[in-house]
């Protein structure tokens, strides 16, 4: 059998390059090549040893390009050649959820990367069905597709309007990118953080305005925007106590407060606060419809993505990837590993 590379974490901390067998396919899958790999905060966490769902040793990535190696006849068009990414979800299709027609919020689901072996090797298979053709995208763009999806389905979630303020907590890239798709829905769309340069990138990619926590009072600037309304509405894009009770501060009354960070931490308030102010809470997922959709969109509105990309590593410097992401320093945006 032919060989390929892969990057494994075999142990929190601990990555490394690995040869194992190129994968065979299987009835109604595809042998796809990985062109360009991002890694998610999810797979820093597993790096980490703080994902509460990985088990070691763990194959992490699930935001991926891949040309098409080798697949049958299909119903979907998909051929040997095309450029594509792959949702990344697996789920088990007899859960309630499931039975609902709700496969996003499968009770037993798997992530690649995370519960089952991820992107971050040189040839993987995927299902079919789970393919979605580039429509011309650049490699390095459509590997975005999948974390732009996260961040876009808040919006969807939350039901943002056109003139709403919305504050976005957090300005990584799953930040980012929930920050674009509320300017997409017509909103009006502030974003805070306490790195400097990752609200430069905000900035470029069009925040009306940028607050840095670390010398603003986020109440004071919030109150001064919206009138001493407060925001229609608040995405919580980091995963901390802290900044979930930012959201709960600053939203207005009847406003949203839309959940997409992810962490191990709980968080202490006094749930009064969601009487008082009726508010509308609502935790946001992985998202299984809207993957074919932005790629139309980013598509069709020629997005300039290029700016969440800060650094491209090279497969045998993996490793360096994830001691980067995972420093004190988390300045970096998105990284990619390219194959």
């Amino acid at each position: 059998m032919k060989k390929m590379k892969a990057v494994r974490i075999k142990e929190p901390g601990n990555v490394e390059i690995i040869e194992q067998e190129i994968p065979t396919r299987k009835k109604n899958e595809a042998l796809l090549k990985i062109k360009y790999c991002g890694i998610c905060g999810s797979d820093i966490a597993t790096y980490t040893g703080n994902q509460p769902f990985a088990t070691y040793p763990r194959i992490p990535g699930h935001e991926f390009s891949a040309e098409i190696v080798e697949i049958d006849k299909n119903g979907f068009g998909l051929e040997p050649g095309m450029i594509v990414t792959a949702n990344p979800y697996f789920n088990c299709g007899k859960c309630y959820p499931c039975s609902k027609g709700l496969l996003n919020c499968c009770e037993n689901n798997e992530t690649m990367g995370v519960q089952r072996d991820g992107a971050f090797a040189e040839y993987i298979t995927m299902p079919i069905e789970k393919i979605y053709y580039g429509k011309g995208l650049p490699e390095k763009i459509l590997a975005l597709i999948e974390p732009f999806s996260i961040g876009y389905h808040a919006s969807v979630r939350g039901n943002i309007q056109p003139g709403e303020n919305v504050l976005v907590v957090g300005a990584g890239p799953i930040g980012l990118f929930a920050m674009i798709s509320a300017k997409l829905k017509g909103a009006k769309v502030y974003i805070t953080d306490l790195k400097r340069e990752r609200l430069n990138y905000a900035k470029k990619l069009g925040a009306d305005d940028i607050i840095n926590s670390t010398d603003e009072n986020l109440k004071e600037k919030v109150m001064k925007i919206t009138h001493s309304n407060g925001m229609d509405v608040c995405i919580e894009a980091v995963g901390i106590s802290d900044t979930f009770l930012d959201c709960l501060e600053n939203v207005a009354f009847s406003g949203k407060v839309i959940l997409i960070g992810n962490g191990k931490t709980e968080s202490s308030f006094n749930h009064s606060v969601l009487v008082k102010k009726e508010l509308n809470v609502f935790g946001s997922r992985n998202s299984l419809k809207d993957m074919a959709a932005l790629i139309d969109l980013v598509s069709i509105t020629n997005m300039n993505l290029d700016y969440i990309v800060s650094d491209i590593f090279e497969l045998d410097d993996a490793t360096k990837a994830f001691e980067l992401l995972g420093s004190s320093n988390k300045t970096a945006m998105k990284v990619l590993v390219k194959f």
